[in-house]
């Protein structure tokens, strides 16, 4: 599964659970953001990852303290832009797809601290 059908898979499974979307593919120096969405009054920050061999790293385990905070920078750049959802509470998710194509869908993956 390659990054675009990843995205797309996840975006549907996100919908499917209740999510709303409220952005795709946001860019700013320093970051993207694969997923940004609302659970409930939550905005959640979905970082999708997809493996193609099963001995690569899981998805959860991909993400490093430096990929980390670039999405916490990232998101900051989002907020900063988008004020309406500045005042929310912010969930960082991952979303990985195993070279089996099975979703494993971790809920508050790390925090900004």
């Amino acid at each position: 599964m390659r990054g675009a059908q990843a995205e797309d898979a996840a975006l549907r499974l996100l919908l499917a659970h209740g999510l709303k979307l409220v952005c795709r593919n946001y860019r700013c120096r320093g970051g993207e953001l694969d997923l940004v969405m609302l659970d409930g009054q939550t905005l959640v920050v979905v970082e999708v990852r997809a493996r193609s061999h099963a001995g690569f790293a899981s998805a959860l385990e991909s993400i490093d303290r430096r990929k980390q905070d670039r999405l916490v920078h990232a998101t900051q750049m989002f907020l900063a832009a988008h004020p309406a959802h500045a005042g929310r509470a912010v969930r960082f998710d991952v979303l990985g797809f195993g070279a089996d194509g099975r979703a494993n869908w971790v809920r508050a993956a790390f925090d900004a601290a």
